[in-house]
């Protein structure tokens, strides 16, 4: 029988050889968990490895995920999945599982092609509203930093993970914690994952942009959706998992009264160092070693405010990239590959923004329009400044000091700087938060702000979605229009790739619920 053991290393033990030593008896072993602990290394303090492993005995097997799928009758009219991001893929493949064919529309082209249409934004700032970072076989998890984390309990979490090694992920993607694959992997497992559909019969329908859901005559009920070039396509289960930044989708949902609420989240700016700085703070002499790429994670409350201040999504040796769907706007966001080997490290750094308090909510699309006139400043400041194609960037002690900068460090970012005084772009109450919080935060990582490298790049805004999209806890069917399925984090209910990828197969499971009653 397979059992769970927990013990800690020094950073340099070799785990093999320990558990050889010391547990003869075990013939394989897979590390459920692996935790560094580098606490105190910036002050000689040895870093510490802690270990959760599986471990049998000669003759026994790891236990194995079984489910059975019974073959299920195709539906008289597919499921349609618009958009092809981890929440629809998801949605197809365990449909899949079942042998119902889909049909999964996508705006934009195959990874493959989308790359194209990305390096011309990034070296000369040509847009293409349905090839860009966030739109294309993959949505923006394609251009992140390949993280699996999430803190959601689901059964299908496990699933998720199972798939992503079906498709090519390293074998240890299936049990280890928080595993990460870094973009480069990503990209090559999403043209894995539609090849399979396809052979299995589902229909993947690329430059296919939906213009707007149908209804029936009495307007409670989606019954189809037509396409920008006029085309009709009626199912009577339409899953809706465009992504947090298909802004004409908003629109039309607002103007057909869908159900949807303005929800909190965050803006701020991506803070980019030489990763061998970051390094240095988190390990100390210990820096360069095999420890490999540092991470941290900061985070503070105004307790006049009660405003956050924090990090998210940190991209250890990763790369800044402009990440805008609007040709009038500008976004920054960050990604890494797996091998984390950037000569940078960058985070973003952020402030919540609440509806209702700090944009009006009495129009439900309030924070879609507060994020949008934070990206079209900083393209306006680019266009006056340069080309409108660089990214709005000041050194961090600059931006304290609130001084346009002479001069900017080398940066990872692929579309160029232009020098700024961020101050101008951002609401005054996030600049002010970050200022204070950068105080705290200085005391936690010595020479974080201090470091004369040290560079903001603005803006980060597509940090969540502006909405959610209102479903039936139980059935997950919009709660104003049957046959509707919000789903992801474009609807409100994920918040990165796994969650994302989980939602789109809860929704596949309660269509099904539903048939079989």
């Amino acid at each position: 029988m397979a059992q769970t053991l927990q013990f800690t290393l020094s950073f340099q033990d070799d785990l093999d050889a320990y558990v050889q030593e010391n547990y003869p008896h075990i013939s394989e072993y897979r590390i459920k968990s692996e935790s560094l602990d580098a606490r105190k290394a910036n002050l000689g303090r040895e870093p510490k490895v802690h270990y959760n492993i599986i471990a049998i005995s000669e003759g026994e097997a790891f236990p194995k995920r079984e489910e059975e799928f019974r073959p299920q009758k195709p539906f008289e009219k597919p499921p349609l999945i618009i958009g092809a991001g981890p929440a629809g893929l998801f949605c197809a493949l365990r449909f899949a599982e079942y042998g119902i064919p889909t049909i999964v529309l996508e705006r934009g082209a195959r990874a493959h092609e989308r790359m194209k249409h990305i390096s011309s934004y990034w070296r000369r700032g040509e847009l293409d509203t349905d090839n860009n970072v966030c739109f294309g076989e993959g949505g923006a998890g394609l251009f992140s930093d390949g993280k699996l984390i999430t803190r959601i309990k689901s059964p299908f979490v496990q699933y998720v993970m199972d798939r992503f090694v079906d498709f090519g992920a390293p074998p240890e993607t299936a049990w280890v914690s928080n595993p990460h694959l870094g973009s480069n992997k990503i990209r090559q497992l999403i043209g894995k994952m539609t090849d399979e559909l396809k052979e299995k019969g589902h229909e993947i329908r690329y430059h296919t942009c939906v213009e707007k859901l149908l209804y029936s005559e009495d307007k409670k009920k989606v019954i189809g959706v037509e396409t920008r070039e006029g085309e009709k396509i009626f199912s009577d289960h339409v899953i809706l998992a465009t992504g947090h930044s298909a802004r004409e989708v908003y629109h039309h949902l607002k103007e057909e009264r869908v159900a949807m609420k303005a929800k909190d989240f965050a803006v701020g700016v991506r803070i980019e160092h030489p990763r061998e700085l970051i390094d240095k703070i988190q390990y100390g002499d210990f820096a360069g070693s095999e420890l490999g790429a540092a991470r941290y994670r900061l985070a503070w409350e105004d307790s006049e405010t009660l405003k956050g201040s924090y990090s998210f999504c940190m991209c250890p040796g990763g790369y800044v990239l402009s990440s805008g769907t609007d040709a009038d706007g500008i976004v920054v966001n960050g990604m890494s590959n797996y091998a984390r080997n950037s000569r940078w490290s960058n985070a973003a750094l952020v402030v919540s923004v609440k509806a209702g308090q700090d944009y009006d909510d009495s129009d439900v699309l309030g924070g879609l329009e507060f994020q949008y006139s934070i990206e079209k400043k900083a393209f306006e400041y680019s266009l006056k400044h340069a080309t409108g194609r660089e990214v709005p960037a000041q050194p961090l002690k600059d931006f304290l000091n609130k001084k346009l900068p002479r001069e900017l460090p080398k940066t990872s970012c692929p579309s160029g700087l232009v020098p700024a005084k961020l101050h101008e772009i951002l609401p005054s109450f996030v600049s002010e938060h970050l200022e204070k919080a950068l105080h705290v935060f200085e005391r936690r990582m010595k020479g974080f702000t201090t470091d004369e490298r040290a560079l903001f790049l603005a803006p980060e805004t597509r940090t969540s979605a502006p909405v959610t999209i209102l479903r039936d806890r139980e059935s997950l069917i919009s709660e104003s229009h049957q046959g509707l399925y919000p789903c992801g984090e474009g609807a409100g209910y994920a918040g990165g790739i796994t969650s994302a990828a989980v939602d789109g197969v809860k929704v596949c499971e309660k269509i099904l619920e539903e048939r079989s009653l």
